[in-house]
């Protein structure tokens, strides 16, 4: 029985071989297949390995049906659809040649305005921005990006700002490769009833900068979503925003408001038809009104009388300025007014706009500035804004302001942001992290080509809890010839020297006459590095010299008188503010009512709004930013006049920081000093040079848009300074004396 047992097995354990092998599944050993290998039999073909992904099969007859889409994502649609276009499937990689920005960078170009297109006002600003920008060129070989100068602002059949036959004078431009490399702005696009988001011609390859684009027609990382902005938006600057200070607690009057249109029929109107179940006249306050186009009266509804009344008792910008949220549904597109109005007052918007892709949604990240509500739960709006925290509305509160003026405040500001953000596409390898773009100052003055280590920024330093390297480099300007062993220049370079946190002194030689002979400048503890300026103009003292290797710069005037207290001194109240501009010499500026422009004023007074670079500390990334931020117009005015340098310096900054520079000891001897026996006491004491400077004043504040200067009234001093104590008590006891 046993051995007939043992023969069963061994008969079905052959059959399960010869399986097996007939199958293929036995795998051959590694030395059988040596061994096949070296008697010349060649192995049978493998498998073919595809390098690329199959795509999904869809039947050609399914595509458009609406069995096959009801099972589909909005993303899905977008993707895989066919659209109205032959870009719905664009993307960067696909849709873009990044060889157009190999050779020349990033460069913009403007198509010229043909004789009598019909351009809107809104759409002029934009152009306006961009050549003004320091992307722009006139040349459109050196062009990386392409924009219209035909006005597709508005896409609306019935607006009077809407160009006819758009499509065939697209199609004519010998530029338009398909839309290739192009950036089309758009703020309406559909009309009555529907509003889609057609724009009446299509597009082909072309990038969108589109106001109320919808997630569903949004191509991530290729489009840009903007904001929807009023035709009285300023061009440059703009208003700052209304929060001038923190209450604690942060509420106001109101907790949420809304005050706007009530759409009666058409798509748009279920949500603001809703408010009024939510709307409770104490601090829930959702004012709407059926009173707008010709005929309303014939579509008015029951409530529209009740609701017309109620809208008339409420002042909106009181509302705006005394309410902790701001209600901002959608309108008859996606995107309102109310956002931008709502960021400007510091007012929390809610947003209910179910589909909207968020204006920069790329880059800012809303969670910490909006609340995102949803359309179809809008009686929980009230308990949802009444649960948040007191210290979760302040930092969303503080996060308006910032996002307002930082990318919202002008069109210039919204251009500029677009642009980056598809210049930090186009060279990823230098594009900005999302700190960089949601922390202050903001993606559009923190330049990535700088470094993309935000602890080589100093405005970052304290975030990141770091401090600045504890060496300087001073750069002192010369402009005059090396005659005499007793002019201030030698004097300057031995008492800076001496400063124990001196690293080296670099003399960038601005004069005519040929450099010194090696000999002639003192012998110093520290390496002296001569530059011959190759321009010989005012704007070369800030071009970001490789030689500079430490954080802090000390820029000097030839004929600056300083002591190495005073330079120690100086430093050490930078290292605590190493974002600012600190130094000896203030300045201040006014508004003249009578000539309704800036003044320039040198007298001295306990207020000031600008440290002169004559002898003052900054941090060499302003260099950077100075040389390749502000625009060729405003450099060459500087170089032009010799003058103002050091104005627009203390404008750039202030414009970064929002805050004033700050003034060390005063030294009454400064001002004699400053004026010495050098060629320059005539240049002080000329009237064109003060005139000069009130002329630079206005043209740097148009360029900005603003006065971005502040005022200060803080000087500080060593400790125990000018106190009634032992001089032996006192760090900085040489300071008195001068």
């Amino acid at each position: 029985m046993q051995a007939k047992k043992r023969y069963l097995i061994l008969v079905s354990a052959g059959a399960c071989l010869v399986v097996l092998l007939f199958l293929g599944g036995l795998p051959v050993p590694a030395s059988r297949r040596s061994q096949i290998q070296r008697d010349g039999h060649r192995p049978g073909p493998r498998w073919p390995r595809f390098l690329e992904h199959l795509q999904p099969f869809v039947p050609r007859d399914q595509t458009e049906s609406e069995g096959y889409s009801a099972h589909m994502s909005a993303r899905q649609k977008r993707d895989a659809g066919s659209g109205l276009n032959q870009g719905r499937r664009c993307r960067m990689d696909s849709c873009f040649d990044f060889s157009l920005c190999a050779k020349n960078g990033f460069k913009v170009y403007v198509y010229p305005q043909q004789k009598g297109d019909k351009i809107s006002e809104s759409y002029q600003s934009i152009l306006a921005s961009i050549e003004g920008s320091r992307f722009y060129t006139s040349d459109p070989g050196q062009a990386c990006l392409f924009v219209l100068s035909l006005d597709t602002l508005d896409r609306d059949q019935l607006s009077p700002q809407y160009v006819h036959n758009l499509k065939a004078k697209v199609q004519s431009l010998s530029l338009w490769n398909g839309g290739r490399n192009h950036l089309i702005f758009n703020l309406y696009s559909g009309t009555w009833p529907d509003y889609t988001e057609d724009l009446g011609f299509d597009i082909g390859q072309a990038m969108l900068a589109k106001a109320s684009i919808s997630m569903e027609n949004f191509r991530p990382n290729f489009d840009v979503s903007i904001p929807l902005f009023s035709k009285d938006h300023p061009r440059t600057g703009g208003e700052r925003g209304f929060l001038k200070y923190n209450s604690i607690p942060p509420f106001r009057k109101y907790m949420l408001v809304f005050k706007g249109k009530r759409y009666l029929t058409g798509i748009g109107s279920d949500t603001r038809n809703a408010l009024y179940h939510v709307h409770n006249s104490e601090d829930v306050v959702l004012l709407t009104t059926c009173k707008h186009g010709k005929d309303w009266q014939k579509h008015k509804d029951a409530r529209c009388d009740t609701d017309n009344a109620e809208y008339d008792k409420y002042e909106y910008k009181e509302m705006l300025h005394n309410s902790t949220f701001c209600l901002v549904p959608r309108g008859r597109r996606l995107g309102s007014f109310r956002f931008l109005e709502a960021l400007q007052a510091a007012c929390i918007p809610v947003m209910l706009s179910n589909g909207w892709e968020l204006p920069f949604s790329e880059i800012i990240d809303w969670n910490t500035a909006a609340i995102i509500g949803d359309e179809r739960l809008l009686l929980q709006i009230p308990s949802t804004t009444r649960s948040i925290h007191q210290d979760k509305i302040l930092s969303l509160r503080q996060q308006t302001q910032f996002l307002w003026e930082a990318y919202f405040s002008s069109v210039e500001k919204i251009v500029l942001t677009t642009l980056e953000i598809i210049h930090d596409r186009v060279l990823q390898h230098m594009g900005r992290s999302s700190l960089m773009w949601n922390n202050h100052p903001g993606g559009l003055f923190t330049l990535p080509q700088y470094s993309s280590y935000l602890g080589h920024f100093p405005f970052f330093y304290a975030p990141l809890g770091i401090k600045p390297q504890a060496k300087f480099t001073a750069v002192i300007h010369a402009v005059t010839p090396l005659v005499s062993q007793s002019q201030p220049i030698l004097k300057l370079l031995v008492a800076v020297a001496k400063s124990q946190y001196c690293a080296q002194i670099i003399v960038l030689w601005n004069c005519d006459k040929p450099l010194p002979a090696k000999h002639r400048w003192p012998a110093t503890s520290q390496p002296i590095i001569v530059i011959e300026g190759e321009s010989k103009v005012m704007s070369s003292r800030f071009l970001p010299y490789s030689s500079i290797l430490t954080d802090a710069v000390l820029s000097l005037d030839e004929d600056t008188v300083l002591s190495t207290t005073e330079v120690d001194f100086a430093f050490t109240v930078w290292q605590s503010f190493p974002e600012r501009i600190v130094g000896y010499p203030a300045r201040s500026h006014f508004w003249d009512a009578n000539k309704e422009r800036w003044g320039y004023t040198s007298k001295w007074t306990n207020d000031y709004s600008m440290v002169l670079t004559g002898a003052a500390f900054y941090h060499r990334y302003y260099n950077y930013l100075y040389t390749n931020y502000l625009p060729a117009s405003l450099k060459s005015m500087v170089d032009q006049l010799s003058n103002c340098e050091d104005i627009l310096m203390n404008f750039l900054v202030s414009a970064v920081t929002k805050m004033p520079p700050i003034k060390v000891t005063q030294k009454k001897q400064y001002k004699e000093t400053m004026m010495g026996q050098t060629t320059r006491a005539s240049r002080w004491a000329d009237p064109d040079h003060f005139a000069q400077r009130q002329t630079c004043m206005n043209k740097f504040a148009s360029w900005f848009g603003t006065m971005p200067l502040v005022h200060s009234q803080m000087r500080l001093d060593p400790i125990l300074f000018k106190d009634q104590v032992s001089i032996l008590r006192k760090k900085y006891r040489d300071i008195e004396r001068l």
